[in-house]
């Protein structure tokens, strides 16, 4: 794939998502260049129709004449045609099972027989082989990139929001590219919940090994958040794979400025072999369901990725569920604070507000990151509480599902409000969207 080799004895590769309007070519090509410039080797894009993908000619042609020869990837949802039109530009294309044939998610159960539903995956593979043989002429790689928030219904009322049904999603597609002869392939599925997340990837794994296929594979907790929750997320799920051996390449998902996911991203990569170490190490330490985790670090993000890499596998697998931590780097009220982090970020203990944001994309339609941080300031006391703040609705609604209240992009200056899965105001101005968040907790809180 371009100048870029992926999977087998390559090195693991480090990649982000550029978060500006795809048609913005000055505005892409210097936030592409901040990424590559932090290390990243892959760069993606938000491509919403086939504007943005014709785009990618431009952005492309700046960057190379600038001698940023890189991979750039277009990101596709909802429009297969724009798939196709981007796999000329780009070196790579991802397409999401969950929308790319069928309508999105709406969480309504249907029913089919056998027949039918066979019906509905000649649909995906009518549309899916131009796509394959645009691919071919080209010389484009394809990321099939399942997310655990954007399922379809057909999938969700077959197998029910699983991990089973998440990889069935995947699989649907690589049979096809199998049969198709085209390999030039990596695999992507994400959650949110580093639980689903790990458990759903080693199923993948295991069910592609018993069809004899073996594809590169793309790591990310989605949704991670920021700051210091989104790091250790981050490492509980992905540390806990790269652990394991699993893994080609990575993003860390921060509702932050893209290059800043760079630096964590190399930091868990580097750390894999001391990490694979400390897990062997802290599993035997466990003691009436406690790990007791002893290290060091040069400074405290270190810390925190180490010890979050180091026992995030042994968490998600409730092989204990308490945890202490001792460094020299922490005071006693500091070890407790990232022991709680990283049971929270393994779904086993909550101790503070859970925020599932993402990390914002040429599609976001607000401004995540203030809009993050005024959350934030209202409702960090409430803890246990989970809260989805969503740049759009590809993943909106479905990422947000395991959250009790969700806070997603509508249209341009537009929010949506819902209280779990279900929408509760549509289209409110985003001057007033945080407030009437805030009204609609505390109303409930109040009749609790």
């Amino acid at each position: 794939m371009g100048n870029i080799a992926i999977g087998g004895s390559n090195p693991i590769r480090i990649q982000s998502m550029a978060t500006v309007d795809t048609n913005d070519t000055e505005g892409c090509v210097a936030q592409a260049k901040r990424i590559i410039d932090a290390g990243g080797e892959l760069v993606r894009f938000t491509t919403q129709g086939t504007r943005e993908a014709e785009n990618m000619q431009n952005i492309s042609a700046r960057l190379k004449a600038d001698g940023y020869l890189q991979p750039l990837v277009a990101d596709v949802h909802f429009t297969a045609h724009t798939a196709d039109v981007a796999a000329q530009y780009c070196e790579k294309v991802r397409i999401n099972p969950g929308n790319y044939v069928d309508p999105g998610r709406t969480f309504k159960h249907l029913e089919y027989t056998d027949e039918e539903y066979q019906e509905e995956l000649k649909k995906i593979e009518a549309k899916l082989v131009p796509f394959i043989n645009i691919c071919k002429e080209h010389h484009t790689a394809v990321r099939i990139g399942v997310n655990h928030g954007s399922l379809s219904d057909r999938i969700m009322s077959r197998y029910g929001d699983t991990p089973a049904g998440i990889v069935e999603s995947c699989m649907e597609f690589l049979r096809i590219f199998r049969r198709e002869q085209f390999d030039d392939v990596v695999i992507s599925i994400k959650a949110s919940n580093t639980v689903v997340m790990v458990t759903t990837v080693r199923l993948l794994v295991a069910t592609m090994d018993r069809e004899d296929m073996h594809y590169p594979l793309h790591l990310g907790v989605t949704e991670a958040g920021e700051g210091e929750d989104g790091r250790i997320k981050s490492a509980v799920g992905i540390g806990a794979l790269l652990t394991e051996g699993i893994g080609d390449t990575i993003r860390v998902s921060l509702s932050e400025e893209p290059e800043c996911e760079i630096p964590v991203a190399r930091k868990l990569v580097d750390l894999i072999p001391e990490c694979t170490l400390l897990r062997q190490q802290a599993e035997a330490t466990i003691h009436d369901d406690t790990i007791a985790l002893q290290l060091e670090a040069p400074d405290y993000e270190t810390l925190q990725l180490k010890a979050a890499m180091a026992v995030g596998a042994l968490l998600i697998d409730r092989k204990a569920t308490k945890l202490t931590i001792q460094s020299s780097l922490l005071s006693s009220e500091q070890s407790v604070a990232l022991a709680d982090a990283i049971l929270q970020a393994a779904r086993i203990k909550f101790t503070k507000t859970e925020y599932i944001s993402c990390p914002g994309c040429g599609r976001t339609l607000y401004n995540l990151q203030e809009t993050i941080a005024r959350i934030k300031a209202a409702t960090s006391h409430l803890a246990g509480l989970k809260i989805g703040i969503m740049g759009c609705i590809v993943n909106g609604p479905g990422e947000m599902a395991d959250a009790d209240y969700g806070y997603v992009g509508a249209g341009r200056g537009k929010i949506s409000l819902y209280r779990q899965k279900e929408c509760i105001e549509k289209n409110i101005p985003e001057s007033e969207a945080v407030d009437k968040l805030l009204q609609l907790i505390n109303s409930d809180r109040a009749r609790q």
